[in-house]
């Protein structure tokens, strides 16, 4: 789930154990399988499959045609905010985000982000309880990227135990269709959201925790996201991320993102 070691020379991000990791492929697609409509999955049910969801896409890192990581659009005034992790985004110089991105060509609609906000305690400790980023993001395009989305995901607060979330992610690679997952957190003892669903592979960092029409997580958080593939967390959206979607709802000037960061896996 998390970025590929060795995928870029400036990132030091980490993934899951070597089992589970293939530092220059994208995971091998699932038999057997179509894709399924997100209501379709049970509890605890394997990520599988499931078609494209206009809120959410792939990230692309310094113009290169792998995707590395996912986002979703993010409900604001302007329309033109995407929100993912911000270990996905480490040692960037660009990024760019796909929405709904389907199928083995270039994707055909690509937002350039133009500023990248994150949380000061990411900048200062990369505090894994502030792992989220706020981008605005520009096209050739005329209107928003929510105006041609169709709609967008609105901030919420971090889910109780026993809340029902759906994840919806892409796995690294060139092209491609999303996997997605059904279930019900838990909250480990630092505070992290909590989601046990297996197939959550590298490149679905960064992918929403959505209930109903609301975004209350993004896989990150403790251990960038979980170092095994079966297990996936969040850092807590608080009082923190509303803050900083106030802040780049302004519009003012972004942050500079760190080139650093060790694996804790």
């Amino acid at each position: 789930m998390l970025l590929l070691c060795g995928l870029l020379t400036l990132m030091a991000s980490c993934t899951r154990p070597p089992a589970h990791a293939s530092p220059t492929t994208a995971p091998p697609a699932r038999s057997g399988g179509s894709a399924q409509h997100l209501g379709q999955f049970e509890q605890g049910a394997v990520a599988g499959p499931v078609e494209p969801d206009r809120r959410v896409g792939a990230i692309f890192l310094d113009g290169g045609s792998q995707h590395v990581c996912t986002g979703s659009v993010l409900h604001s005034a302007g329309g033109n905010l995407v929100l993912t992790a911000a270990h996905c985004l480490a040692g960037a110089t660009q990024f760019s985000f796909a929405p709904g991105m389907a199928g083995d060509g270039p994707p055909a609609d690509v937002w350039t982000a133009d500023n990248v906000y994150l949380d000061p305690r990411w900048l200062a400790s990369k505090d894994p309880h502030a792992d989220y980023a706020i981008a605005r993001v520009s096209s050739d395009h005329a209107g928003s990227v929510e105006s041609h989305a169709g709609l967008a995901l609105t901030l919420g607060t971090a889910p109780p135990p026993g809340s029902h979330v759906t994840v919806v992610g892409y796995p690294t690679g060139v092209g491609g269709s999303p996997i997605g997952c059904q279930g019900r957190t838990a909250v480990t003892d630092g505070g992290f959201p909590s989601l046990i669903c297996d197939g959550l592979v590298n490149g679905t960092s960064g992918a929403p925790w959505v209930s109903g029409t609301t975004v209350i997580g993004v896989i990150g958080g403790f251990e960038r996201g979980g170092c095994a593939e079966n297990v996936s967390y969040s850092a807590p959206f608080d009082q923190h991320i509303s803050q900083l979607l106030a802040r780049a709802e302004a519009g003012g000037p972004g942050d500079p993102v760190p080139v650093d960061l060790d694996d804790p896996c």
